[in-house]
């Protein structure tokens, strides 16, 4: 029988390694901050429902071919703990450059370890966000969501697709919300750096004394500039064109009413 200062210090260790994990846990999560973090604690119960029964229509259809149904269904209480564990551990949040998906879950057999996987996803490279909902979800209230990429050449296996979400639609909007703001910014600096382009053509004397890297910066900028003033000269050319042109069939209709 263990004695009460036994258990005093195991309960002090214990709390000394639950407040060093979530000391390490905050500093990671100060590398880079999180716009959004989706949660699955909601949704697990119906989660836990939806896959066992998933499980066991399986089993029972193994059972007709094969008779190996029999030892899915007894293997039933290892695999919801498996699935609970798994759903428990999960991680979705959404930070400025991309989408994180993280999860620690155990190996088909508990007792040879854990399996962890970490996805970045790009946030240039979010083509959308679909949510699904199967006919067999549907009766649990189970939604999935795929992160569809944007890439030409990426097949559709390389998309993301995580279940038991509780809050679909509000990721979804998150996500789209920063593609948004990235588009935005981008715009912004664009513009801006084409405004910059005569304070850059003012100073093309001194662009001699700058680096070699610096000055051919300078000089794109400047080539930039001047394809915009051509552009606009060429516009104006044009329309005074064709001011002249209807100024001549104005004259030729008056001097033909006068004739």
């Amino acid at each position: 029988m263990e004695s009460k200062d036994g258990v005093v210090e195991i309960d002090h260790l214990e709390k000394g390694l639950l407040l060093h994990t979530g000391s390490h846990d905050g500093a990671e999560a100060d590398e880079e901050p999180v716009l959004y973090s989706a949660s699955f604690d909601e949704a697990e119960e119906n989660f836990i429902k939806y896959k066992s029964a998933q499980w066991v229509l399986y089993s029972l259809l193994l059972i007709l071919a094969w008779g190996i149904g029999l030892f899915m269904l007894l293997y039933l209480p290892v695999r919801r703990y498996i699935l609970r564990k798994d759903i428990r551990s999960r991680k979705l949040y959404v930070t400025p450059d991309a989408i994180v998906y993280q999860v620690t879950k155990p190996v088909p057999f508990p007792c040879f370890g854990v399996l962890k996987r970490e996805k970045h996803v790009p946030m240039p490279s979010v083509a959308d966000i679909v949510i699904e909902q199967g006919y067999l979800q549907s009766l649990f209230d189970v939604y999935s969501i795929r992160i569809e990429n944007g890439g030409v050449r990426r097949p559709p296996s390389d998309d993301v697709q995580i279940h038991g979400i509780a809050n679909p639609r509000a990721f979804k909007k998150a996500v789209l919300t920063r593609i948004l703001n990235m588009r935005t910014e981008a715009f912004s600096r664009q513009a801006s750096a084409i405004e910059d382009v005569p304070n850059l053509r003012i100073g093309h004397s001194s662009v001699a004394s700058m680096s070699p890297s610096r000055s051919l910066r300078l000089d794109s900028f400047s080539h930039l500039g001047e394809i915009v003033i051509f552009q606009k000269l060429e516009e104006v050319g044009s329309s005074v064109k064709r001011v002249q042109s209807l100024i001549e069939e104005q004259q030729s209709q008056t001097s033909e009413s006068v004739d």
